[in-house]
Order: C-alpha cells, then structure tokens, then sequence
C-alpha cells in the first residue's frame, strides 16, 4: 500500500525528466533571467531538503513567468502536493481539482485522481465520526478505477475501497449494537443486515449473523432466528 514517504519519493522520480514547451525567452544568459528549467531546479532542491516555503515561491514564479511550460504545470501538481504533505487537505484538493479542470489531458491525470481520494481518504479518523469522508473517498477511489482501470493506483484504489467499505460496517455495527441495548429490535436488525447484505467481505460478517440470531429471538422470531443461526454455523 502507499504511503507519503513512497508518493514522496514518486513525486521526484515522475517530474524529474520534465522538459519545457515554452522556450521563446533568448539570450537569457545574457538578460539575467533564468529559463524555466532553471526555476524548476531551483524549486525542487528547496523541494528535497523540505524547505516547502521557498519551493513553492519558486514554484509560483515559474507559473507566472512561463505559465505555458510543461515544468509551469508539472510545479503546480507538486504545490499540491506539498499542501497534502502539511495536512492542509482542503487547499490540496482545490489545487488538485483545478489541475483537473485545467489540464484535462495531462498524461498523469490518474496520480491527480488518486491524490484527491487519499486526502479525502486521509481524513477518515474512526468510525465513530462523521461518516461523510468515508463516501467522499469511496468515490474518489472509485473514480481513479472507472476512469484509469490500467492505472498503478487503480490496484491501490481497490484496496483502499475495501478499507473503507470495512470502516462503514464498523459504523453500522456500532449502531446496531446501540439500537440491540436499548431494545430497539427493528432498527438493530436493519444495520446488522446492512452489513451482512452490502459489506459482506468485511470481518464484520460472522458477528453481524450472530447479532441477527440475538435480536430475533429477543422479537420472538424463533424460526427466523433459527435459520440465520444455521447460516452462521455454515459459515
């Protein structure tokens, strides 16, 4: 699975040989202004020694001098992408989502996607939170998969899914296992069968069946009970 430390180091490796589009600065030796390769250098050492402020000074100043260049679009992905690596998730994927909109072909569209899913992703703290990241990356990842299926984070995309499918049982289990104490059989029974019915390649599952078998019988409902106690044997 990725983590900072890897897209980090992918980061470097995946800009490292940009080349300019927008070379019509000449003589630029001689007028003491440097070319767009040069800033783009300049920008990534400040960039690898995680002096992110000045990188993206640089940065900035390539986009404005040269907005054209291809170093100018690669250095606003990475000015994304330091606002991930500050936890400033809410200005990385504005930064993310306007590289999207702006460049719709760039042939590295896919990492663009998938970065919007993890900062997203990265903000599901617990189950016991606001479910509202848990949908928000679900589709992000599911996005990087419909739309990138050949793509080295669609595999990613998938595992990171099944983590988030997981972290909803939780949310459901949690729930249910309220609605069970406090005798509400019918809204207990509903999320136990939510997870047994959409989530049923989580660990929740044999707990859920169990659960199920409790609050029938506590309804009454023996012969239901009975059944899903043999599902649960079987399982």
């Amino acid at each position: 699975m990725f983590n900072k430390t890897f897209i980090s180091f992918f980061i470097l490796i995946l800009f490292a040989s940009c080349s300019s589009s927008n070379r019509k600065i000449t003589n630029s030796e001689e007028n003491n202004v440097k070319t767009p390769e040069e800033i783009y250098l300049d920008a990534m050492i400040f960039y690898e020694n995680k002096n992110y402020i000045s990188a993206e000074e640089e940065f900035i100043k390539l986009s404005q001098l040269y907005p054209l260049s291809n170093e100018a679009v690669q250095g606003e992905i990475i000015l994304a992408f330091i606002k991930y690596l500050q936890l400033d998730y809410e200005n990385a994927i504005l930064k993310f989502k306007r590289i999207v909109k702006r460049y719709p072909s760039h042939n590295r569209l896919d990492y663009v996607y998938y970065m919007i899913a993890m900062c997203n992703y990265e903000q599901i703290e617990s189950h016991q939170l606001d479910g509202q990241y848990n949908e928000i990356a679900y589709n992000a990842f599911n996005q990087v998969i419909l739309r990138f299926p050949e793509s080295e984070y669609a595999k990613d995309s998938a595992q990171k899914i099944i983590l988030i499918k997981s972290n909803k049982a939780a949310k459901h289990m949690e729930i249910g296992r309220f609605y069970l104490k406090e005798e509400k059989f019918t809204a207990a029974l509903n999320r136990f069968k939510i997870v047994v019915e959409d989530y049923s390649m989580t660990k929740f599952i044999p707990e859920a069946l169990h659960r199920i078998v409790e609050t029938y019988y506590e309804m009454g409902m023996i012969e239901e009970a009975s059944i899903t106690a043999s599902t649960l044997g079987y399982n």
